[in-house]
Formats: structure tokens, sequence, C-alpha cells
């Protein structure tokens, strides 16, 4: 991984024993930065958090995309109604009026049988 040769020609390390100690320290405070990084990772609170992160993710996104869902049915709707100039269209309105009242009234009636 990028390291330099420490050997001399006749294969032996070339490096003082000081050199030799100052690797050997390095490599273990770099092993015990990796070691606290896989502690941190594998802990419980890390993991449920990281859970809650991404179930949080999941569910913005759901509504999100129900909402642009609900949204745009709105608007199909209102198309139906209104025209291109935000006026009403009364040959439309008027007959689901009519739908509509004679339904409540027929509920109000079949309620007042029983």
């Amino acid at each position: 991984m990028g390291e330099v040769s420490t050997r001399g020609k006749d294969g032996k390390d070339v490096r003082s024993a000081a050199q030799i100690e100052a690797d050997i320290v390095r490599t273990r405070q770099q092993l015990a930065a990796t070691l606290d990084e896989l502690a941190v990772a594998v802990h419980p609170s890390t993991i449920i958090g990281s859970a809650k992160a991404q179930a949080k993710a999941v569910v913005e996104q759901k509504a999100g995309n129900a909402f642009v869902a609900v949204n745009r049915g709105v608007e199909q709707v209102r198309a139906q109604f209104v025209d291109e100039k935000g006026n009403p269209r009364k040959e439309r309105i008027i007959p689901v009026a009519v739908a509509g009242t004679a339904l409540v009234v027929g509920i109000v009636l079949l309620r007042r049988r029983k």
C-alpha cells in the first residue's frame, strides 16, 4: 500500500531501533483509532440512530410522494369544475350539486325510517 522499502541491498532492515519503535507506536495509534471507529459504528445507539434516520427518510419520501399525488388529484378534479380562466363551469357543478343533495336527502330519509 505505498510502503517504502526499508531494506538495504543485503536484505537487512536499515532502520534504527528508534525508527522501528516509532513505526510500532504509529501503527498502534492507527489501530487504536480504527478500533475506536469500529466500536462507535457497532454500538447499539449508533445502529438505532442510523435505523431511525433511514426510517424517517423513507417516511418523509413516502409522505412527499403522497402529497404530490393528492395535490395532482385535486388539481385534476378542480380542472373539471373550473375553466382555463378560473371561472366555474356551471354545466358541471350543478349536476354534481344536485346528485350530492339527493344523496344526502336519501341518507337522511333512510335513517329516519329506522
